[in-house]
């Protein structure tokens, strides 16, 4: 006997578990980015979620010319060129936003950046949407199998392989990434321009060059994200980009703005809410239930699950 079925617990929670893990990962790995920006500018970068939108429709026409038109058979492999070239053309449309959106706007009043940011999601939405058209745009399948984790009264609780890809990227992007922020010349950069852009200028810190870094990264994990969301649901829209990157920002605000670890903590919780209400309550509601969440949390702890709380600066 298993502990599972010794514990008697019910293999639909299980089989949900392993689903709001998966989709807790995706948002997750969305709010790396929108938290490493914040912690840098103090900026929401409300253009993240149309960044990893585009990424996914980038991962989309690759995938189908490395399979279809050059003929690649391997899937994983084709995968694993697609999440490359998708971060190669994303982390550039990342640099231009920054030097062209955000850039010539950082000395202005505070809400400049911020419409701004609402500026390029609209333009990245409907240039999308004029580009590729307005219907979902399917994929051929991938990775379909599953592995069998047991079974109970005919239902069979299965890990597919394309959720353990998903979880095991979100883990491995999240320890390089911290790995990058807390023992890398780039890291104490960045660190450095947090706590004070001009004193980091003065000490010889590129304060402009560390930024624009920063938001190619960003945007890189935006298209990791976006392959992953790809792989998992099969099919991309324009409209895409609105709803998960409103909950990947919720993630980071969750988990305490500004920690790595925290917006992975607050994706997966976001997630794993999400994927239970749909299960056991009414579907219509699982949004209502993720925010609710968000508003339970910040309520006993203003600066999320692991942020710092801000110290004023006199």
């Amino acid at each position: 006997m298993s502990l599972i079925d010794w514990l008697r617990i019910d293999p639909n929670f299980i089989q949900q578990l392993i689903n709001g893990l998966t989709l807790g990962s995706i948002y997750g790995l969305i709010a790396i980015g929108y938290t490493m920006v914040f912690g840098i500018i103090g900026m929401v970068n409300f253009a993240h979620g149309d960044v990893f939108m585009l990424s996914a429709f980038i991962a989309l026409i690759f995938f189908v010319l490395l399979t279809s038109v050059l003929g690649i058979g391997s899937v994983a492999l084709a995968l694993f060129l697609v999440m490359l070239i998708a971060m190669v053309l994303t982390s550039l449309w990342g640099w231009a936003l920054e030097r062209l959106a955000y850039r010539p706007l950082r000395g202005s009043f505070r809400l400049a950046p911020l419409i701004s940011a609402i500026g390029v999601s609209i333009f990245l939405s409907n240039f999308v949407q004029v580009a590729q058209g307005a219907r979902n745009k399917p994929t051929p399948p991938m990775l379909p199998d599953v592995i069998p984790l047991f079974e109970r009264d005919g239902y069979v609780v299965a890990l597919s392989y394309k959720q353990l890809i998903i979880m095991l990227t979100t883990i491995v992007m999240l320890a390089i990434f911290w790995y990058v922020v807390q023992r890398t010349s780039l890291g104490r950069a960045q660190r450095a321009c947090e706590q004070d852009r001009k004193m980091a200028a003065l000490v010889g810190i590129d304060v402009d060059r560390t930024i624009a870094i920063t938001f190619v990264l960003g945007a890189a994990l935006a298209a990791i994200a976006g392959t992953m969301y790809l792989l998992y649901y099969g099919v991309v829209n324009f409209a895409d980009g609105f709803v998960p990157g409103v909950k990947a920002f919720t993630a980071a605000v969750l988990g305490g703005i500004g920690s790595l670890p925290g917006a992975v903590i607050g994706g997966l919780i976001i997630g794993l809410v999400e994927v239970m209400w749909s299960a056991y309550f009414s579907i219509a509601y699982k949004d209502v239930a993720a925010f609710s969440i968000l508003i339970i949390v910040l309520t006993f702890m203003p600066s999320g699950i692991l942020g710092r709380p801000e110290v004023e600066k006199v």
